[in-house]
């Protein structure tokens, strides 16, 4: 049975700041493909260590995993395009530094690490916002294509840029590669300065960030599909990356080998990639994610094996486009789970968190497999590299990879602040709700039923201490209670309430009865007391 409706893969291009957002984006990813090649081979020209020619690629991951989630909170507060352009400026400066440090002759290993992880920190604040602006570009219908479209200009330009990035460093030098980095940028940065993003209306204060990074963890931790998604990404980047951190040493070991050599094989991938990317939508008709994610797993690992059990040129070649195409079949995939499992208040960090836990896989994967091919050889690190991606496919037993979600993850903005009597400020707290509810002894199982989805969802978004209380006199009379930690919390506590969330509140007011809808209780707690104070300490008021 198909897993999703048949889409047109082309739809996106019909919105016209995606169109013009996505050819921009396309120079950028050519500039940034030459600049890894250029950074890579410059590497192997400054030291013969394994260890160090592959942290090139972890000192790109790694600011990822570090600096993601920050990003992400920062993208569901603030002006996203405001967040795009400095992290592109910022990446623009650092590649212009580098170019000009290395034509002077000034580059070693150890500042070509403090500067490639620079332009990752630049990455990593720019991913988040940039994906969660997937939705701000094209409607819902469209999100998985344009995610896939993103993924073939990535590896369209994947297809070129590493060819080009090898015969640029092999005719002008590392310098020339990193100079035309930094020009890559100035497209980007002028199609985002032409874009005005529709943003809604604010009506809460800005979430404070330490409270904005709490909320996203603890939304995706009490989300089991996006943890299944976090898992299967980190050991995907993980054991993947191996290839990709090792292959200049692949090309380095022939040889013919040389700068050319490493930028061909690297188009080979992308070319791999383009192909998964084209397919992808006929391949999703035919089979659920679970499947697709399990060929990605073992499509990755015999290329692994074919890079370390065979010395042909050719053969490496071909080994690669099984790699790209496995590359983008999981990863995009994966992005357009979490972006349809997630409301927009939180899509930014959902994604960032899936970022660092894939990229935080990349980075350590880096590390480990490039200390084994120091220690023992480069063909027993991508031999070994196979056997955790042959493990990532037999998991998928008991842990499979959720479907697309169907929920409609819109806000319900049913909710209206209600007016108190008790002058409060936003920070005011801790805050407790308690709502009434009565219940036929008929409806008790429906209704308990019906409470537990309510406790996940009050936790995901921000309750503590969920309680379920039933009155020992009056057993029809049972109360819903938690707490919140400030009145600004409690509105946006409400305001994050989906319309797939109002589908179990209302089941639940059709259980109650009553000549009034369940009452609720807004009541802030005071753990001193004064006798002469004699304000009300309880708002009791009807549900909206």
């Amino acid at each position: 049975m198909p897993a999703t409706p048949r889409k047109n893969a082309f739809s996106p291009f019909r919105h016209g700041d995606f169109r013009i957002l996505w050819s921009a984006t396309l120079i950028s990813n050519f500039g940034g493909l030459v600049q890894s090649v250029g950074a890579a081979w410059m590497m192997t020209q400054l030291t013969d260590s394994a260890t160090l020619i592959a942290l090139v690629q972890a000192s790109n991951t790694l600011p990822i995993m570090l600096f993601a989630l920050a990003s992400g909170a920062l993208a569901d507060n603030f002006d996203r395009r405001t967040l795009l352009l400095g992290a592109q400026a910022f990446m623009a400066t650092v590649s212009l530094m580098l170019a000009v440090l290395t034509w002077q002759g000034l580059m070693t290993p150890v500042l070509l690490l403090s500067l490639t992880f620079l332009i990752g920190v630049g990455q990593a604040i720019y991913n988040p916002p940039w994906q969660a602006s997937m939705g701000d570009l094209v409607p819902r219908d469209d999100l998985p294509a344009a995610v896939t479209l993103n993924s073939v200009g990535f590896n369209l330009m994947r297809s070129v840029g590493p060819a080009a990035g090898g015969i640029i460093t092999a005719a002008f030098g590392a310098a020339a590669a990193f100079a035309v980095n930094a020009c890559s940028y100035i497209p980007l940065l002028g199609a985002l300065l032409r874009w005005h993003p529709q943003t809604p209306e604010r009506l809460t204060t800005r979430e404070p960030f330490v409270s904005a990074v709490g909320a996203g963890l603890r939304y995706v931790f009490l989300s089991p599909n996006l943890i299944r998604v976090l898992a299967r990404g980190a050991l995907f980047g993980f054991s993947a990356v191996a290839i990709l951190a090792l292959l200049p040493l692949v090309a380095k070991s022939h040889p013919e080998g040389g700068s050319l050599l490493f930028g061909l094989l690297l188009g080979c991938y992308g070319l791999g990639a383009i192909a998964g990317a084209l397919f992808n939508p006929r391949i999703r008709e035919r089979t659920n994610n679970e499947n697709i994610v399990r060929l990605a797993f073992v499509g990755f690992a015999a290329a692994a094996l074919t890079l370390a059990l065979t010395d042909h040129v050719w053969l490496h070649a071909v080994a690669m486009l099984p790699a790209g195409a496995s590359w983008v079949l999981a990863l995009s995939l994966f992005n357009v789970t979490v972006q349809l499992s997630t409301p927009r208040w939180v899509v930014a960090r959902a994604l960032a968190l899936y970022q660092t836990a894939t990229f935080g896989g990349m980075a350590a994967g880096s590390w480990v497999w490039g200390a084994i091919a120091s220690a023992h050889d480069i063909d027993t690190a991508l031999a070994c590299a196979a056997v955790p991606l042959i493990i990532g496919a037999i998991i998928g037993r008991w842990f499979r990879a959720p479907e697309f979600g169907t929920l409609d993850l819109d806000p319900v903005n049913r909710f209206r602040e209600p007016p108190l009597k008790l002058d409060l400020r936003g920070r005011s707290g801790p805050i407790m709700v308690l709502i009434d509810y009565h219940i036929d002894q008929q409806d008790v199982p429906e209704f308990l039923r019906l409470m537990a989805q309510r406790r996940d969802i009050r936790r995901r978004d921000g309750a503590r201490n969920w309680a379920l209380l039933r009155d020992l006199e009056h057993p029809e009379l049972w109360s819903e209670s938690y707490h919140i930690a400030t009145w600004d919390e409690y509105v946006r506590h409400n305001l994050r309430r989906t319309k797939a969330d109002f589908e179990s509140y209302e089941a639940l007011h059709k259980l109650h009865r009553g000549d009034a809808p369940p009452v609720v209780h807004r009541m802030i707690e005071r753990h001193t007391v004064d006798a002469s104070d004699d304000l009300p300490l309880v708002g009791k008021l009807e549900l909206p």
